[in-house]
């Protein structure tokens, strides 16, 4: 028996992303994100030092969240056809990354920069379901 010829592959199969489509979805880094809102809205609401310390906590984490959710959009399901087709993508992807980082709502407890995430994840949600329709 030819050992080369046992351990070829039969069949070649290719995919745009890692598992199957449906495993991704920009609705992750949006909830996410409106949680990082939330807690900036009930920060700002109280004067309790306690829940002040606590909230800021959980923002930041929430934050990290947004930033983990978008990567992996950004370097597991966007391919180079989709960046070829939608030129912007790298831009939004930076601006929105860099709105959950320690510029923006990691270092804000201002819901308006919760907002501004939310509307760079909700361009990028956009362009994705554009991407499920091919």
């Amino acid at each position: 028996m030819n050992l080369r010829r046992f351990r070829t592959p039969r069949t070649v199969v290719s995919a745009h992303c890692d598992l199957p489509c449906g495993v991704y979805d920009p609705a992750q880094a949006r909830i996410e994100a409106e949680s990082v809102k939330a807690v900036c809205e009930k920060y700002q609401a109280s004067d309790d030092p306690e829940f002040r310390t606590r909230a800021l906590i959980i923002k930041e984490q929430r934050a990290e969240l947004v930033k983990h959710h978008l990567w992996v959009l950004w370097t597991d399901y966007f391919k180079a056809p989709h960046f070829e087709k939608y030129p912007q993508l790298h831009t939004l992807f930076n601006e929105a990354t860099k709105l959950a980082g320690a510029g923006g709502a990691k270092g804000s407890a201002d819901p308006e920069v919760a907002d501004r995430l939310l509307a760079k994840i909700a361009e990028i949600s956009d362009i994705f379901w554009e991407t499920k329709k091919a």
